[in-house]
């Protein structure tokens, strides 16, 4: 089976500093048949102005992990983490028992564009904790890159959920192939280009889910940057 998720059809909130849209429900948003995607909570794409922000908010029991396109975003937390994240970089927030953070434009002059992903943890009441590692480009071209897994195997982040989260950049004309295992679930989001998927056309801003075990081909029709969240069923 499965669902697609056309990126105009996202929710939307403008405030003027910040542009978002909502893959799946996510504050003033409400759409009872976009609730999440297993343990996969919320997608959001995030354009933030030039030194505008979000000023400092609480969160629990969340694996928070954000995903720069362009620009930089600034970060700071309670637990004594301050960083910049830039394209290429993935950063996980471990939410935990209560952690308390900031997120700011880290310049004056350009807008910063991002993905904010949240996923339910395995359990509640963790260790609030922090991670961010680098990905160059070189490694997720043509390849998916392995960024974030339960084991932080391979290098990538840790994330307390039964979940593999990838990074691939196809030119066009490439393909990509993926195998969708038994019990287990796929959703795709394209953060930039086109490709095709499953049958389907894709582009920028939409969404896949793919309930079926069997092959999943990708093939851009422009150059694209995906990613592959591989969930339990």
């Amino acid at each position: 089976m499965q669902t697609l998720r056309h990126g105009e059809a996202r929710g939307h909130a403008n405030f003027g500093w910040l542009d978002s849209r909502h893959t799946f429900s996510f504050g003033h948003y409400h759409d009872p048949d976009h609730m999440g995607f297993g343990a996969l909570r919320v997608i959001n794409e995030d354009r933030v102005a030039a030194g505008a922000g979000f000023d400092t908010h609480g969160h629990a029991d969340m694996e928070i992990v954000s995903y720069v396109l362009e620009g930089a975003l600034e970060h700071r937390d309670s637990i004594g983490t301050g960083s910049v994240i830039r394209p290429g970089d993935v950063q996980r927030m471990t939410a935990g028992t209560g952690i308390r953070h900031s997120e700011f434009n880290a310049s004056k002059s350009e807008p910063v564009h991002f993905l904010q992903i949240w996923i339910v943890p395995e359990r509640r009441g963790l260790e609030p904790g922090y991670e961010q590692k680098a990905f160059p480009v070189a490694e997720r071209t043509g390849a998916w890159k392995l960024v974030g897994s339960r084991d932080g195997r391979e290098g990538s982040l840790t994330i307390h959920q039964d979940v593999d989260l990838y990074s691939g950049i196809l030119a066009e004309g490439k393909r990509l192939d993926f195998t969708v295992g038994e019990n287990r679930r796929v959703w795709l989001q394209v953060a930039r280009g086109t490709l095709t998927a499953g049958g389907e056309a894709l582009r920028a801003g939409d969404g896949l889910g793919i309930t079926t075990a069997g092959p999943l081909a990708l093939a851009a029709t422009d150059d694209a940057e995906v990613l592959l969240f591989d969930l339990a069923l």
